[in-house]
């Protein structure tokens, strides 16, 4: 799988784990020079707090386009630290 956005792969990996119909990659399979971590938080009733990076790739930012969970909970422990996308990041 492949997350890609502005022409950049952001992310890719074969051990994706697909929680709700998202893909969430390792942590390892991001290209961390895209990515910069955000103050916005959200809560999710079953997995816990989400965390989000914003993408820049050459001059375009995609705020908040990417979370993750530091600290799951027990349901969900198996996505912790890994990376989901939206907001017009195509997965292929």
């Amino acid at each position: 799988m492949k997350a890609i956005w502005n022409g950049v792969v952001l992310a890719e990996s074969e051990k994706t784990i697909v929680v709700e119909g998202n893909h969430y990659f390792p942590p390892d399979s991001i290209k961390p020079e895209f990515f910069k971590k955000s103050e916005t938080k959200t809560i999710c009733g079953w997995k816990g707090v989400a965390s989000y990076y914003s993408v820049q790739v050459a001059d375009r930012t995609n705020k908040d386009c990417a979370w993750y969970y530091e600290e799951p909970t027990d349901a969900a422990k198996q996505i912790k630290n890994y990376v989901a996308f939206w907001n017009g990041v195509k997965i292929i």
